[in-house]
Order: structure tokens, then C-alpha cells, then sequence
């Protein structure tokens, strides 16, 4: 397989997984926000999506360069 098709699709994997995290961080900043007694701990982890999705959007411009 040539070497710029596997790191195209190597780079939208990213994102999915990117997307997925932060999804999940959300999903699980409102479990532990509503369900367990822990508040701050569920603000803190729904703090992280931005921050995933970030650093998949950066990590995929390293390896394109």
C-alpha cells in the first residue's frame, strides 16, 4: 500500500479518536456530575473534551508536516 494513502487514513483514525474521547469525557463528566457525589471531579473531566479534541487536531498536523 502506498505510504500516503496508510498516513491519510492513519490521520482520520485520529480524529475519530479524537472525537470518541471527548465524546466519552462528556458522557462521563455527567455520569459522575449527576450520579455520584463527586461535582467537582465531573466538571473536571468534562474540562478534558476540548483538550482531546485539541490534541488530536495537533498531533495530526505533526505528521502531516
Amino acid at each position: 500500500m502506498n505510504l500516503l494513502v496508510r498516513r491519510t487514513k492513519m490521520l482520520g483514525q485520529l480524529r475519530k479518536v479524537g472525537l470518541v474521547a471527548s465524546m466519552l469525557s462528556v458522557v462521563g463528566s455527567l455520569y459522575i456530575y449527576f450520579i455520584s457525589d463527586q461535582t467537582s471531579l465531573g466538571i473536571f473531566v468534562g474540562l478534558w473534551a476540548p483538550t482531546l479534541i485539541l490534541a488530536a487536531k495537533e498531533i495530526e498536523e505533526w505528521m502531516q508536516n
